[in-house]
């Protein structure tokens, strides 16, 4: 193995700068199943600013110091009672911060390569730590690595006590302070912030539920040293629009353009419960199929997020070549704040989020087009509602677990994150991040997040990892790859 071009230069223990009046917060039925997950790993890279690195590194301390006043769970430890339940105790223990170097790379190796280089992988702390180790280990971890003309900041952050949402929030809201101070050169000025988190535990969330841990607690559930490849697919606003007027202009696409391949669909039709007639003539076959799908395009607006979803669930398809009958998942991680009733706040602290899977034949989602992948999609996630949130807490306290992350049957795909988050409202005083990247946590054959595009309006990164003769399939599938920007 090659030597890391990686040189630690410092590591400390940053304190908030006041103490919490917190004292614990309950884990809920969305946080305890993410124990068994990788910390979350998310970071921004910057080009290097006007001031000394040294200065740099102390300004982002003491900025940290302050946002964790705000966020003091990040400051604490995880802790379990005598009965099983599982706290976060905001008792300011602090988090780590490490200061590393990379003189002999640019910032054109982080983001030039067309897959994602390992080197990426280092610029974070707690590499595969799974998130029960929050006990002992530190909530939290923020490593700064400068490089010969940018410097990386990534945070990583336990998976049980805070979603993407909340980490966003936590990260926008640590580049305001450190703006402000470097504006104001006077940490004073900063009595308060932008979006204040919610750290209520009075929903639905909060369970008389045990979640059973084994000894030495629990592990991932997928293999971590799978060979794999990992690349950012770009897709400017302008190819957002057009592919969603695609799926959403299914008559026009169906009848002008010519996808409606009737003979492959209705030969399969055997495996198919939409399209097996009984014994009636195709011709009757047809035109039902037909009037439902354009009835369908008469009243459904299919979104953009779910029309690239579609896209990629069928390239992805396409390209493990699965035998036509094998069931495929895609699933989507939603987020729920809004969704139950009462809803919660916004700006709640913790996970709260759910995992929907839309479910389909390999052959279904094929040879059926992107809009009938997209319908799939949309019908899933309008049907996640207060009723279905509630369905799938009383599921869980039914059987408290750990939550499966992986791709058990070669057939499973998993989105994760959100392309509105704020990932580029991150100004620490320098301008706007250059690329939002990820560390290799949690990363496995058909892990997808999706990010906002840097130029924003609409555009979306999506960061796919696959095994390698996949990911080789689906750089190759004409339809998937008409849409790309890089």
């Amino acid at each position: 193995m090659p030597s890391s071009p990686l040189v630690l230069v410092s590591k400390s223990t940053v304190f908030p700068d006041r103490k919490s009046n917190l004292g614990e917060l309950k884990l809920s039925v969305s946080d305890l199943p993410m124990l068994s997950c990788h910390y979350i790993q998310k970071g921004c890279l910057f080009t290097l600013p006007p001031v000394p690195i040294d200065s740099l590194v102390s300004l982002l301390k003491q900025s940290l110091s302050k946002t964790l006043s705000f966020f003091s769970p990040l400051a604490g430890r995880l802790h379990t009672d005598q009965n099983g339940y599982i706290y976060v105790s905001c008792n300011d223990a602090g988090v780590e911060f490490h200061h590393s170097k990379c003189a002999t790379r640019f910032v054109r190796d982080v983001i030039g390569p067309i897959h994602v280089p390992e080197l990426v992988k280092e610029f974070f702390c707690f590499d595969k730590t799974v998130s029960y180790q929050g006990h002992y280990k530190p909530i939290m971890a923020v490593q700064v690595t400068e490089l010969a003309d940018g410097f990386f900041i990534g945070c990583s952050v336990n998976h049980a006590v805070v979603d993407g949402t909340s980490f966003w929030n936590f990260f926008n809201t640590f580049a305001e302070i450190c703006r402000k101070i470097s504006t104001a050169n006077d940490d004073r000025s900063v009595e308060k912030i932008a979006r204040q988190p919610d750290f209520s535990r009075d929903s639905a969330l909060i369970s008389s539920a045990i979640l059973r841990v084994p000894e030495g607690g629990p592990r991932v559930t997928f293999n971590e040293n799978e060979p794999l490849r990992e690349r950012i697919f770009s897709f400017s606003r302008e190819a957002i629009l057009e592919l969603k007027a695609k799926v959403n202009n299914t008559k026009e696409d169906l009848l002008v353009n010519g996808n409606f391949n009737a003979v492959e669909i209705l030969g399969k039709q055997s495996n198919d419960k939409y399209h097996n007639d009984n014994g009636k003539n195709l011709t009757g076959i047809f035109e039902k199929w037909l009037f439902k799908t354009t009835a369908i395009s008469d009243s459904v607006e299919i979104s953009s997020f779910q029309s690239l979803c579609a896209l990629l669930w069928r390239a992805v398809t396409r390209a493990r070549k699965l035998p036509y009958s094998k069931t495929t998942t895609f699933r989507m991680a939603v987020n729920c704040r809004h969704r139950l009733n009462p809803k919660l706040d916004p700006l709640y602290f913790g996970n709260a989020i759910q995992s929907i899977p839309t479910y389909a034949t390999a052959g279904e989602v094929t040879s059926r087009g992107l809009r009938w992948c997209a319908e799939q999609l949309n019908e899933s996630v309008k049907a996640h509602d207060d009723e279905t949130v509630r369905r799938f807490i009383g599921n869980w306290e039914k059987d408290p677990r750990c939550f499966p992350l992986g791709n058990f049957d070669g057939a499973s795909m998993t989105m994760g994150s959100s392309p509105r988050f704020p990932m580029y409202d991150n100004d620490f005083g320098w301008g706007r991040p250059l690329a939002v990247r990820s560390g290799g946590a949690n990363k496995f054959d058909g892990k997808i997040s999706a990010f906002p595009g840097r130029e924003g309006n609409g555009s979306v990164d999506l960061e796919v990892v696959l095994a390698p003769e996949t990911m080789a399939g689906i750089e190759s599938d004409h339809e998937f790859m008409q849409f790309v920007t890089n």
